[in-house]
């Protein structure tokens, strides 16, 4: 297992403890508006790290790469994030975890389109365990009136938000490659907020956001999300994608649903079923057999 693949597990870990975070809080920030203040508070965050770790020289990236990096944010967290809150209103949660497994099979089909990128016969088996674990794991029972059409609809969002994460973080993987690490990522979370930020403005919700952050009474547990959640959770990702396959970073960071279950039962209390801790051994036997083989 190298350098890459434990990024990638770092950031499913990370993911894991701020889904934790944000539970325990209490607190019952809209999706949208949730998405919007965690990215503004990280963003200062990365630019210190930048000022700190890299000076405050401009980085000399072309103008094409740097349309790319800034596409790539405005894709994957302004329309791919506002999409998955939107498909996670009209179907739910069980159902939204479910096709959020569809985000590594789109991964490596755009990796091989974009970036010739090849798995191997055991590998794709190893795909296989980890998506079937993860739906053991995530899918509930829980029948909930939802009008036919509307369920449509909302599978459909569902389905494009996460096909458009996947075609942003692999579109970014040669910018990480050829440039600054942390200049691509800062910029990209940038490109995102200023697409949250326009839409809001579009849509005429600043005030309504406002009023909404005035009333939260947890921000303690909200920061630390946004800081486990966000900023480590978002460098660990991006590092996992620049050093090492996009296929299987993006496998890996499936793992952050069975990472949530003994974390959800040690700090929430609660239960875990047989099928939930069988999709576990599953997802955790596909980990192997994609880093090892």
């Amino acid at each position: 297992m190298g350098l890459g693949e434990l990024y990638a597990l770092g950031c499913a870990l990370a993911w894991a403890v701020a889904v934790i975070l944000f539970k325990k809080s209490g607190e019952h920030l809209p999706p949208f508006a949730l998405n919007l203040i965690k990215t503004a508070m990280v963003l200062p965050l990365f630019a210190v790290t930048i000022l700190f770790v890299e000076g405050p020289a401009l980085p000399d990236i072309p103008a094409d790469h740097l349309g790319v990096i800034l596409l790539s944010g405005v894709l994957g967290i302004a329309a791919g994030d506002t999409l998955y809150f939107r498909g996670l209103n009209a179907i739910g949660a069980s159902r939204m975890a479910v096709a959020q497994a569809l985000y590594s099979p789109f991964v490596i089909l755009l990796s091989m389109l974009w970036l010739a990128e090849r798995l191997g016969s055991w590998q794709f088996g190893g795909v296989g365990l980890v998506l079937t674990g993860i739906v053991l794991v995530t899918w509930s029972r829980e029948r909930q009136s939802v009008d036919a059409r509307a369920l449509r609809i909302g599978v459909a969002w569902a389905v494009l938000s996460v096909f458009l994460m996947a075609l942003g973080v692999v579109i970014a993987k040669p910018m990480l490659e050829q440039h600054s690490f942390l200049w691509v990522v800062t910029l990209r979370v940038a490109a995102g907020f200023l697409g949250m930020f326009a839409i809001a403005l579009a849509r005429r919700q600043l005030a309504a956001l406002w009023r909404t952050y005035r009333g939260v009474t947890h921000w303690p547990a909200i920061v630390a999300g946004g800081i486990v959640g966000t900023y480590l959770s978002m460098m660990m990702w991006l590092a996992g994608y620049k050093y090492t396959q996009a296929s299987i970073a993006a496998v890996l960071n499936e793992l952050a649903a069975v990472f949530i279950l003994p974390l959800a039962v040690i700090f929430l209390r609660e239960p875990v079923h047989a099928r939930q801790a069988f999709g576990v051994l599953l997802a955790l036997a596909g980990v192997v057999l994609v880093v090892a083989l």
